[in-house]
Parts: structure tokens; sequence; C-alpha cells
């Protein structure tokens, strides 16, 4: 091999990455015919098939998932070499760009990303919202610095990543007045027969939710489910259910929606994490964000009722 070529290099690490050719077309502006011809190229010079087929996917060799290790660090060190010489030579905002998972709510999202923009370093932040599985692969092709969620990284996903748990609380039930008049009693007795409304399948608070009702034998009615927490809760707003919400934003969610809380359980932890590419955080961006998260948001200690 006379020379490693990096443009075939970032080719097969954007694909590796994307785990696929047409995911990584969408982020390199280039045919699939484009993209297989440059990797066949590059296998050929390396002499080593760096994919072999599983299905409709690919799936990484042995030596692919060499190069691959080899590839991560080229090419973070070469983003962050770019990123501080735009930093240093223009005096510009620093973008850092996180992404946040469908499921966390507004709120919670909002209060563990605001002291980023407190920083003496000034920095842009580029908010992105979506599905964990879609933010964890752009996460992997460092389009994104960051991802928040409500649940950790599962494993066996093709993602090198590092859970980073912010925090944790417990949950808080939430109803109008009125409905909470019509359902008054001992809590969590008070659910029993009562609408409720549940956060979506996704949401990774949902199995400890259903299985703790059923641990008190409590048999609400469900009377709607929600992949968007906001909605769910204009929702709870307008008097059709009972809505939850972690206990952190306990009083937040009474003001803003004009509702009470009728009860809460530390027994159903609501759990967020940050994810990122680095096994120690040292962006400090990232850094305030934990930090503030530990201290504050979720320093209070949990729900005692």
């Amino acid at each position: 091999m006379s020379g490693l070529n990096y443009k075939h290099l970032r080719y097969f690490w954007m694909v590796a990455k994307a785990g696929g050719i047409a995911r990584a077309c969408e982020h390199l502006h280039l045919t699939p015919q484009t993209i297989s011809g440059q990797l066949s190229a590059f296998e050929e010079a390396l002499g080593h098939k760096l994919f072999m087929r599983a299905g409709r996917r690919l799936e990484l060799t042995e030596a692919g998932r060499m190069v691959l290790s080899y590839a991560d660090e080229i090419f973070t060190v070469g983003e962050e070499l770019e990123d501080m010489l735009h930093h240093r030579g223009g005096g510009l905002p620093v973008p850092f760009k996180v992404g946040v998972v469908d499921s966390v709510p507004k709120s919670v999202a909002y209060r563990l990303l605001e002291p980023a923009v407190s920083l003496p370093e000034p920095l842009r932040i580029v908010c992105r919202e979506g599905k964990f599985t879609s933010l964890m692969a752009d996460l992997a092709i460092h389009r994104l610095d960051l991802v928040i969620a409500d649940g950790p990284m599962p494993t066996g996903l093709s993602v090198r990543g590092f859970n980073h748990l912010l925090g944790e609380c417990g949950l808080t039930f939430f109803a109008t007045p009125a409905l909470a008049h019509l359902h008054k009693g001992r809590f969590p007795r008070c659910l029993d027969g009562a609408p409720l409304l549940l956060p979506g399948e996704e949401a990774a608070v949902r199995p400890g939710l259903v299985m703790w009702l059923e641990s008190v034998a409590v048999r609400p009615k469900i009377v709607g489910e929600f992949d968007d927490g906001a909605l769910m809760k204009a929702f709870g707003q307008a008097g059709i259910g009972i809505f939850v919400a972690p206990s952190a934003i306990a009083e937040e969610v009474q003001r803003q929606y004009g509702v009470v809380a009728i009860g809460s359980t530390d027994a159903v932890a609501e759990r967020f994490y940050a994810i990122s590419v680095e096994r120690r955080l040292t962006h400090p961006a990232v850094v305030a964000i934990s930090f503030a998260a530990r201290k504050g948001l979720f320093g209070k200690g949990r729900s005692s009722q």
C-alpha cells in the first residue's frame, strides 16, 4: 500500500457509524453507487474486506472493526483541531450541538441545558429533538456533541458512547382541581378507576410506572397514551385525565398548567443521562450541565411523599 487514502477512510467511517450506505449518503450528499465504489477501492487498496452482508445490513469484519477504531481517533482529533482553530481565529460563538430524545420533558431539557449558555465563553446551542436511535447515529459521526436521554444507551448498540447519569427523581401525579376533587382520597388509592394519561411506549419510565400501578393494586382507566409529553400535559390541563411528570419539576408543572399535585412516589425513578463519545466529560458545556444537574435540578433530594 503506497499511502492511506483519507477520503476513502472517511467514507468508510461514515458508513460504519451511520450503520449503512443509505444513511451515510444523507450526510455525504453522494449517491449509493459512488460510496459503494469508493469502499470497494478502499478495501482493494487495504487488501482486506471491511464489511460483510447480514441480510440487508452491513456488518464490520474483524479488520473493519480494527480500521474503525483508528478512524475514530483520527477524525475525532481532526474535528477538535478544526473547532479550536475556528474559535481562536474568528472569536465567534462555538456551536454546541445537542440532541434531546423526544421523550425527555421539555422543561427538564431546558433546565439541563440552561447552564451551558451561562458560561463565560460564548456558545451557540444547536438543539435537535428526535428518536433515540437517530440521535445516537448522529452522535456517532460527530454531528452531535451530546445526547440527553431518559434512559442509558442500551447494550448491543453498534455505537461507541458512554452514559453519564445526570440525576434521578420520583414521579408526581397531577390533575386539574376539579378532577382532583372527583378523585380525592388517600394516594395512591385515589387513582383506582380514575382517568389516567400514560407516557408513550418509548418513554423509559413507562414500564416502571405500569409495574408500580400493578404492585399497589390500583387500576386506573387509561384514556390516552402520548409520545409527546407536552401534548400529554395539554390534555391533562384540559381535565381529560391525571398525568405524571418528574418530581424535580413539580412546582413548574403546577404553575404552567394550572394543575395540582395529588401524590408522588419514589418507587418509580425518572433518570436522565448525558450520552457522549467521551468516557470522561471534558467539554466545558457538558461539565457545566452535569454539575448543575447534580447540584441544582436533582440535588434537592428525591420526593418524600
